[in-house]
């Protein structure tokens, strides 16, 4: 039998009546066609699963009952930060969703010198808040309780110069060390670019940040394959696959 996850930015107790969000009511109610006493299972994000009860669906939104508190331990002993070269159109989402499958801590868009994706204003916002709703959706499907955190759009070398992980690795296909060659570690920050690759300039910017440059077998990888196919790598080698 199949379980409904629904996430939810409210706070959740055992006990409490909850008046779902227009959006999740939607989906519940008019997509999975559910009714008044089905089950599903709220999430916040606190690393918890709430089974709740649906009370009651009409025109003015949808209410569910807490009914307990579940922890979920399901995260990645290695802490991946992806710093994800802004890609065009769906490419985007699909990066975000299959790095939350596979376990990634956090995200980062980044702003290289060959992004050709414009972000600002209002746009930026908007992009954000739909990259949010995509790996809710995500955490959704895959039994997280707990979202990676997204970062707003930042430039590369100005993320690349905060960034404190003990291993910091980007992505280039021609030269660099293989995993094989790495040490283990607890947490990694991953730079990938986006379509077209870094710029020489944003190569020089890394490695001042002590960035090594990690090479992925004998292929050139588009965007949307690189960053996924290194996180499933990093995961098989330190992480929980």
């Amino acid at each position: 039998m199949r379980t409904v996850r629904c996430h939810v930015d409210l706070p959740l107790r055992p006990g409490q009546i909850v008046a779902l969000p227009e959006p999740a009511a939607a989906h519940l109610v008019r997509v999975l066609r559910l009714g008044p006493g089905d089950a599903l299972v709220l999430f916040n994000g606190d690393g918890h699963d709430y089974p709740a009860v649906l009370l009651e669906t009409g025109k003015r939104g949808a209410s569910a009952e807490v009914s307990g508190q579940v922890p979920v331990a399901n995260e990645s002993p290695l802490r991946i930060t992806l710093a994800q070269g802004i890609a065009r159109g769906d490419k985007m989402d699909w990066v975000l969703q299959k790095a939350t499958e596979l376990g990634v801590a956090a995200i980062v868009p980044v702003l290289t010198e060959r992004t050709e994706v414009k972000l600002d204003g209002d746009r930026a916002g908007k992009r954000l808040a739909h990259w949010r709703g995509v790996l809710a959706a995500a955490c959704e499907q895959c039994g997280r309780a707990r979202l990676p955190t997204l970062s707003a759009p930042v430039p590369l070398a100005q993320w690349a110069a905060s960034a404190r992980e003990p291993l910091k690795l980007v992505l280039e296909p021609e030269g660099g060390v293989a995993l094989a060659d790495l040490p283990a570690t607890d947490a990694v920050a991953l730079a990938v670019g986006p379509e077209g690759g870094l710029s020489a300039r944003d190569l020089e910017a890394l490695r001042a940040a002590g960035f090594r440059s990690l090479r992925l077998g004998p292929r050139v990888l588009r965007t949307e394959t690189a960053g996924l196919a290194a996180v499933a790598a990093l995961q098989a080698c330190w992480g929980d696959f």
